[in-house]
């Protein structure tokens, strides 16, 4: 069914946009490929960073240049089509994972490196001095051969908060211009979110990413939380795609940025649904029809309370307008429509709702329903419409035999 009211999706905005204050970088092509059982090919890769830059995303991680050659060649074809965006590597802070990332063409790194005791100890066996001594001279490496640095604090939200302070200011004295904080298993809560991005913001004046995880399903409301207190760049995914329960979600950090006006993003709302299609396609994972933002029924409504309240008003029942995503309400019939939503559908069809079949229509739509477990479409909502007129009518009466 159209939209239950005539207002239109807003003109696009005149001149130049305002400049971003948040910088969104995505992370599908890197930390996206990660999840179990993902795999993109090199065309595959390509055609998500074109549409990630279509889409208005100032930023990308294209992948890990130290997986090898082939790695190295697509990120160096993605460098080659000069994407209005930055093109940057992850690196573990390592000389020939620097190196590698030279050979990809790229002119930015992430270079990461674990920063809570548990990880030093258990991934690489070191400590504290090793990783100040590697941000200092890998840093500094890495500026001297041209390119910006970021430095990704593995298990941010593990480490001890007076050692991050510490990473911080070496990072920063080599040269580098951003430090990532990861919640590398999703521990935090946005309010543990915000502490730690407060403290970090007020010992350092190192640009602060924020990179979530999803393992208990707070990575959006974490990276909201970190860019209120202070950091100003957020790693995401197209639809939080990522190892174990994915990263925080683009289109859910961009949508929820503007509707809170949390700051512009620079990130076009109504590209975000082909862009989750193309990279769920290409992730061979199909998206939910429920998912936020960009699923196919978020604007879909069947529930008879809700359906009438919409057709009187459409703020009564919505949060987010349809049309800053290029989207539009639609009604369906169902088990739970109403009497108001049968009248709206039929009249679209140019039939009217009498008062005396309403009822009996209302339960043959139920039923049907629960049989078809599906929405009723618009033949049989017809169809089932007449077989209620059938009933209602009076039956002929004919005259008395031999009268």
């Amino acid at each position: 069914m159209p939209e239950p009211s005539s207002a239109s999706p807003p003109p696009a905005p005149s001149g130049p946009p305002p400049a971003r204050t948040v910088f969104l970088n995505d992370t599908t092509l890197r930390d996206g490929e990660q999840a179990p059982g993902v795999a993109f090919t090199r065309r595959e890769k390509i055609e998500i960073a074109e549409a990630l830059a279509a889409a208005g995303v100032p930023e990308i991680e294209a992948g890990t240049p130290a997986m090898g050659e082939d790695e190295i060649e697509t990120i160096r074809s993605i460098v080659s089509l000069r994407l209005p965006l930055r093109v940057i590597a992850w690196c573990r802070m390592r000389e020939d994972d620097l190196l590698a990332a030279v050979a990809a063409g790229v002119p930015a790194v992430n270079l990461s490196i674990p920063v809570s005791d548990a990880q030093l100890r258990g991934k690489l066996g070191r400590d504290r001095v090793f990783a100040l001594d590697a941000v200092a001279a890998t840093v500094a490496r890495a500026r001297r051969l041209g390119l910006a640095v970021a430095v990704g604090a593995e298990d941010a939200s593990r480490a001890d908060p007076d050692f991050l302070c510490r990473v911080a200011e070496a990072a920063r004295a080599a040269g580098a211009e951003r430090l990532r904080l990861a919640d590398t298993l999703g521990v935090l809560d946005p309010f543990a979110a915000d502490a730690l991005v407060r403290r970090l913001a007020a010992a350092t004046d190192l640009a602060l990413e924020f990179h979530a995880h999803d393992d208990l399903g707070l990575a959006t409301a974490n990276t909201l939380a970190a860019l209120r207190a202070g950091a100003r760049h957020a790693s995401v995914t197209v639809t939080g795609l990522g190892e174990r329960a994915g990263n925080a979600a683009l289109e859910e950090v961009a949508v929820a940025l503007a509707r809170f006006g949390q700051g512009p993003t620079g990130i076009d709302l109504r590209a975000l649904r082909p862009l989750a299609a193309a990279v769920a396609a290409a992730a061979e994972r199909p998206l939910p029809r429920g998912k936020a933002i960009v699923g196919e029924d978020i604007f879909t409504h069947e529930s008879g309370i809700h359906v009438a309240g919409l057709l009187r008003d459409r703020a009564t029942y919505e949060a987010l307008d349809p049309g800053m995503l290029g989207r539009s309400h639609r009604i369906v019939i169902g088990k739970h429509s109403g009497v108001a939503a049968l009248a709206s559908a039929l009249a679209a069809q140019g039939r009217s709702l009498d008062a005396e079949v309403a009822r009996d229509l209302l339960e043959r739509v139920r039923a049907a329903a629960v049989r078809t477990k599906a929405a009723v479409p618009p033949g049989l909502l017809r169809r089932l419409h007449d077989e209620c007129l059938m009933s209602a009518r009076p039956l002929p009466r004919f005259a008395a035999a031999g009268s």
